[in-house]
């Protein structure tokens, strides 16, 4: 298993900006030079979209254009930042930040907490289950391991769609979810899950957005000093961001254009998570000057499965098919997909294990085989398969691999070796780095062979041989090298997250193995009611399904294998059939009906230049529509700064606030926040409160225009509001009384 798009593994520094540009391709080397303005980078599977963007960043740092500390590069996984930053130190570009979404909003967080709100910050929990499961005794609520993960999921969506519980229900309904639990049970879990963790000053993974958000929201000079700090933003991944991470976005951004997105509407699998497309699609609407470029040479996959790769979505509809790219392999040709169908899913492991078994005898490693299917259940009837016939197998998604026990004992033994190794008789009669470690190493458990059989001890020895692999790729890429170098490079990678290969079969869901790719994949249970899966019932799911098979197919280097089985269990009624995805690619299937889109080809858009302004796309791309600036109502000013645009005034000028109004709103805040279990900006942010005290709305169209008055807290708040400002008793309190 490699992360995708190959490169060497300890290749040299290049010794100048323009060597950084060395073997681009024409689209790549316009990303890694496109330092200025918002630039969105439309990238298909396997078109090295990692390379572009992280040379885009060692060219602006090696040639002077970027300051390392002024760039924020951001992802979505701690594996994928890992693999950033160690790329971008290859490139000798140091210093610069790649970080997760939370990582680096939970930094400022925690820098800010005392001077924004005070005291100690409350404890981030890192599960959520145990809350939930708190939660659920307190309501009297049964839920059994699974229903603990699916109610947290559920409450993590929530959040991140900034959904309160008392607006579940709702808009759960409105997004098509299935929700596990009767929705108004959920809205009550997530209520209590709220309070108890307000009541035990804790917070959750989610909160460190929402609060990071709140705070540069409402704190001018706090916003201001991150932005002085960070002057330049690479987002990767785009089409996974959540409306939360947007807002996060554009609050580190400010007025701002100093972007650079990169993403791929056909791979967007995450929507379950409140993932959106939209902010991608909609990039040259909000950015009509942006520089848009198109990578569609793929290098990772032979023609033959890029053909299927294409003609997978050549049926897709929607508004993210109608943006898709006709990858173009540049590799050489390879074998046709295969395609097999089985009696029942026993029979179909077993095929799957003797075709795996027979090309690892024929030289294929291990580790450049995968399994992928749609769920986790599927699991252990390949793990039992592939134990029978001998092959060593990894699940992927399990512990990670410098957590396991044997790695960090390992670790230990190594570190002690490379500090008091010359009293050490063990490595007397070692020469060099490689027969140093295997030397330390026997004493853990490594044998140059490995044991016979599947399980734990197999488990232990994979761990142990993948670090005697890695010590002899370090030594010949760095004659040399000690002991105590090769342990100082194993803590840069336990930090990173970097883990090196091991050498089993991977098995892993189609979710998981997003970013991977291997020379052999095994696609298997392709059929109806698995992909698509049963509970996708709308066009959205069903699209979002074949998406998730396209992940799968563009996963696969060399060799792709296709299969699925008629029935469940041996002898069952064989009721099944392939896939609807597979209509029209699979040999003696008729093409599915529908029209089929025409992809995207490779290239460059650039906004064209207007009376010295960057003007917008192409008459075929939407047009922002332009609005008159925001000028404050006392000087005249134009406005660029959102809270001051939320008042229509600048912060300098005179304010003809009614106070005892926005005192009257504080408490009316403060008693909403308590009732739902949310923060108090959650209901209406100061700024907003204090709009609504300066104009004091007569009706619900006048308080409509404030901004932070949305509809949704329209129609929620909106009554009570307009009571407090016409001095009336509020519904609320009405109700109490």
């Amino acid at each position: 298993m490699t992360a995708a798009t190959h490169s060497t593994l300890f290749p040299h520094v290049p010794d100048s900006a323009d060597a950084v540009l060395e073997g681009l391709d024409p689209e790549q080397r316009e990303v890694a030079t496109a330092l200025h303005g918002p630039v969105c980078v439309l990238a298909g599977a396997g078109t090295g979209k990692t390379r572009a963007i992280t040379h885009r960043i060692a060219y602006g740092v090696r040639a002077g254009i970027l300051q390392p500390s002024s760039v924020l590069a951001v992802t979505f996984t701690n594996r994928a930042a890992g693999e950033m930053r160690g790329r971008l130190r290859q490139l000798g570009a140091h210093g610069v930040q790649a970080r997760t979404f939370h990582s680096a909003a939970l930094r400022q967080l925690q820098y800010f907490w005392p001077k924004a709100v005070g005291g100690g910050m409350p404890r981030l929990v890192d599960r959520k289950i145990q809350l939930v499961a708190d939660a659920a005794a307190a309501c009297r609520v049964r839920l059994d391991r699974g229903e603990l993960r699916d109610v947290s999921a559920e409450i993590e969506w929530s959040k991140v769609t900034q959904t309160v519980p008392a607006d579940y229900a709702l808009a759960a309904a409105k997004a098509g979810r299935e929700a596990p639990r009767d929705p108004a049970e959920i809205a009550q879990l997530y209520s209590v899950y709220e309070d108890l963790k307000r009541d035990r000053s804790l917070i959750d993974f989610e909160d460190v957005l929402l609060l990071t958000v709140a705070i540069l929201q409402d704190r001018r000079d706090i916003a201001e000093q991150v932005r002085a700090q960070y002057q330049h933003f690479v987002v990767d991944e785009y089409q996974d961001v959540s409306p939360l991470q947007q807002r996060l976005l554009e609050l580190w951004l400010g007025d701002r254009d100093s972007l650079c997105v990169v993403g791929d509407a056909s791979q967007t699998i995450y929507s379950f998570t409140g993932a959106t497309p939209d902010h991608l699609l909609d990039f040259r609407v909000r950015h009509p000057g942006a520089t848009v470029v198109k990578l569609v040479r793929d290098y990772r996959s032979t023609p033959q499965v890029v053909h299927l790769a294409n003609g997978l979505l050549a049926q897709a509809r929607g508004r993210a098919a109608d943006h898709r790219l006709e990858l173009v392999s540049q590799r050489a040709a390879g074998p046709e997909p295969e395609f097999a169908e089985y009696t029942d899913e026993p029979a179909e492991a077993e095929g799957a294990a003797r075709r795996i078994r027979d090309l690892v005898a024929s030289g294929v490693p291990a580790s450049e085989i995968a399994v992928l299917f749609r769920t986790n259940s599927q699991s252990e009837t390949y793990e039992q398969a592939l134990a029978d016939v001998g092959v060593p197998y990894q699940l992927r998604g399990a512990e990670r691999f410098f957590d396991r026990p044997e790695v960090r004992k390992a670790g230990v033994a190594l570190r002690g070796a490379a500090r008091f190794g010359s009293n050490d008789s063990l490595l007397d009669e070692a020469v060099d780095l490689p027969s140093q470690v295997r030397a330390v190493l026997s004493g853990e458990g490594w044998t140059p062979q490995p044991p016979a059989g599947s399980g734990a001890v197999r488990e232990r020895w994979e761990s142990l041989a993948a670090l005697v692999n890695l010590a002899q790729d370090f030594a010949a890429a760095h004659p040399g090298a000690t002991l105590a170098d090769l342990v100082a490079e194993l803590d840069e990678r336990a930090n990173a997250q970097h883990a090196p290969t091991v050498q089993g079969v991977t098995l892993a869901s189609l979710h998981s193995a997003k970013g991977l790719e291997w020379d052999v994949v095994f696609l298997v249970g392709v059929s109806e009611g698995m992909v698509p899966i049963s509970y996708a019932r709308t066009d959205e799911q069903v699209e979002e399904e074949r998406r998730l098979l396209y992940v799968g197919v563009t996963r696969a280097r060399e060799r792709l294998h296709v299969s699925w089985s008629l029935c469940r269990s041996p002898g069952g009624r064989p009721n099944r059939r392939p896939s609807r995805f597979l209509d029209g690619l699979r040999p003696g299937s008729a093409a599915a009906a529908g029209r089929a889109t025409i992809g995207a080809t490779g290239g460059i858009e650039r906004g064209v230049a207007v009376s010295g302004r960057t003007a917008g796309a192409p008459e075929a791309v939407p047009r922002r529509v332009q609005r008159s600036p925001a000028r404050c109502r006392v000087c005249g000013r134009t406005l660029t700064d959102a809270g001051e645009m939320k008042l229509m005034r600048c912060d300098d000028c005179p304010s003809d606030m009614d106070e005892g109004l926005y005192e009257r709103l504080r408490e009316w805040r403060a008693e909403q926040a308590r009732r739902t279990g949310q923060p108090a900006f959650c209901v209406f942010t100061d700024r907003t409160l204090m709009a609504i005290a300066e104009a004091v709305p007569d009706d619900e169209r006048e308080l409509a225009r404030i901004p932070g008055v949305g509809m949704r807290k329209l129609r929620r708040h909106g009554a009570d509001v307009l009571a407090i400002c016409a001095g009336q008793p509020c519904a609320t309190e009405e109700a109490e009384d």
